[in-house]
């Protein structure tokens, strides 16, 4: 393990990366993610699918495709879990599918610091947003309230706040004057799933390093894609 590089090591063809998603709702994101994997055998592969609902429609999406699928409820039916004792059940999965990288993709619960000093620079997101603009659950509402005439998406390494990880990389995208929550979302999902295996391969690739609030990617010279 090198000190300071997100994922830990270099991946190979032989050895990829391994990675759990954990997901909240549809898993579209999920599934473009992993059908990129799978038709370009990429240094990062997911092993386990991971979400916190039973009736999340990522659930069935990732079993079609074959995955390794656990449902891990903060509120199962008779029980009553805490925080803590929700993500240990996490951490449990996460050993037995010896994982080395978390990647959250539509993940509606903030990890907690606990989970966080475990994991350290193996967590990241991607967030429909141009980050540290319009965090939270509600970007595309947010981006079209305020008017701007860009948006786009940021993948971020994860801290225990909202969205507020150091910065990896970005795609923009413009906002049309015809666009609803609905019609931007889709257009922002397209650069989502570009970017998220790319940014995935740069850090299989031990590309990519995390020294305190900062984020450096080896080759690119300080540039983000756009």
């Amino acid at each position: 393990m090198v000190e300071g590089q997100v994922g830990g090591r270099t991946a190979s063809n032989e050895d990829p990366l391994r990675c759990a998603v954990l997901l909240s709702g549809s898993g579209t994101g999920m599934e473009a993610l992993v059908r990129t994997q799978q038709g370009q055998n990429l240094l990062h592969q997911t092993t386990v699918v991971i979400s916190n609902k039973a009736d999340a429609a990522g659930v069935g999406r990732a079993q079609s495709l074959g995955l390794p699928t656990v449902v891990i409820e903060h509120q199962p039916v008779g029980e009553s879990l805490s925080r803590e004792e929700h993500e240990q059940k996490i951490l449990d999965t996460l050993l037995e599918y010896d994982v080395e990288l978390v990647v959250l993709s539509g993940y509606m619960r903030l990890l907690s610091p606990s989970f966080l000093s475990k994991w350290g620079r193996h967590v990241v997101n991607i967030h429909p947003s141009l980050l540290p603009h319009f965090p939270g659950a509600h970007a595309h509402r947010d981006v079209l309230a305020a008017k701007v005439s860009i948006t786009g998406c940021t993948v971020h390494l994860v801290d225990d706040g909202m969205d507020t990880g150091a910065i990896i990389a970005q795609h923009s995208v413009p906002v049309l004057k015809k666009d609803d929550e609905q019609r931007l979302s889709e257009r922002v999902k397209v650069e989502e799933h570009r970017l998220y295996p790319t940014v995935l391969t740069w850090i299989a690739e031990g590309r990519v390093h995390h020294e305190g609030s900062t984020v450096s990617v080896d080759g690119l010279e300080g540039l983000q894609p756009s």
